[in-house]
């Protein structure tokens, strides 16, 4: 996956007379802070070459994971059509790209972030380029939502693991009530980062809502550590990327986890591929999360038929039914 072609354009005049040098230790400071999910209440990109190194090594990955999240929302709804959007820890915009980018009726958007550098670069990068209104509030997702008014669509990508975890319940809270229809939190696919997801779900199950994805079910999850639920996405790096991160290959695999809950009823949800699949000569092993609550591996054979065929073009995180 890549990023928009705009978007793209706009990140590279950006960074187009920024040096190399000062992107690669800004890039280290950021990669090093998130790695260790330091929560000392400093801003990751609280200042500007932070911010460019974030477009530079993770805008192109974070986007990758948030636009494969609203696939698998817009396979489990698709008659949800968001007129609105509300973004907590908006950084730069990404969720607010990859949107429109799945539905380009949006018509508007707040987007909530606390760092003024961060806000600059975001609305540099959407100006003129997005279609949507859309108003960046300067706010701490943990205690400037009040007054904010709800909107179809809130979202928060990467922004859990960046909370005291004593106050992720309140603010799953309030995330939930600034939910008009469907809320939306993307994680790191690490353990950590699942066991914030499920901590969510329980949550938000509790409060009435309806699991739309990746879960085909809303029951407890099936899997135990340490096995844990994760996703991944191809990422193709620029050169300034490969540069910045001292990198030959031209791609990186970006994992990451999601939970997509809806104020409406789930429609009956196919089983979901929750690991790599498993080729061979004339058969296909898929780890499957099946919709009665159960996990586990299943190997289709040509015998199946058209379920063969089926299940040999699934992908990791797709859906089988």
């Amino acid at each position: 996956m890549e990023l928009p072609a705009q978007l793209r354009q706009g990140v590279d005049s950006l960074l187009e007379k920024v040096p190399v040098a000062a992107l690669k230790q800004a890039a280290k400071t950021l990669s090093e802070r998130y790695r260790a999910e330091l929560r000392d209440g400093r801003l990751h990109m609280g200042e500007e070459m932070a911010v460019k190194a974030y477009l530079a090594t993770r805008l192109p990955a974070t986007y990758a994971a948030v636009r494969a999240s609203l696939e698998a929302l817009a396979g489990a709804r698709p008659d949800f059509r968001p007129a609105s959007l509300l973004d907590i820890g908006a950084g730069p915009g990404t969720m607010l790209w990859a949107t429109t980018d799945a539905w380009p009726e949006l018509e508007r958007a707040v987007l909530v972030e606390a760092s003024a550098a961060v806000r600059k670069a975001g609305q540099s990068l959407a100006e003129g380029a997005i279609a949507a209104r859309a108003d960046w509030i300067a706010g701490d997702a943990t205690i400037d939502l009040d007054g904010i008014e709800t909107a179809e669509l809130v979202s928060a990508a990467y922004v859990l693991d960046e909370i005291v975890p004593a106050s992720l319940p309140k603010l799953i809270d309030h995330l939930w009530r600034l939910t008009a229809d469907t809320l939306l939190i993307v994680e790191p696919g690490t353990p950590a980062g699942w066991q914030r997801i499920l901590a969510a779900r329980r949550q938000l199950i509790g409060a009435g809502a309806h699991v739309l994805a990746p879960c085909p079910h809303e029951v407890p999850c099936p899997l135990t550590p340490p096995d844990w639920c994760h996703f991944a996405r191809r990422v193709a790096r620029s050169r300034l990327h490969r540069l910045v991160k001292e990198a030959e290959v031209p791609w990186e695999d970006e994992k990451f986890i999601y939970l997509a809950a809806s104020r409406q009823p789930a429609p009956a949800r196919p089983a979901r591929v929750i690991a790599p699949p498993k080729g061979g000569s004339g058969k296909v092993v898929l780890k499957l999360c099946q919709p009665g609550g159960g996990a586990g591996e299943r190997l289709f054979s040509k015998r199946d038929g058209d379920v063969f065929k089926a299940a040999r073009r699934a992908d990791w995180g797709d859906t089988l039914g």
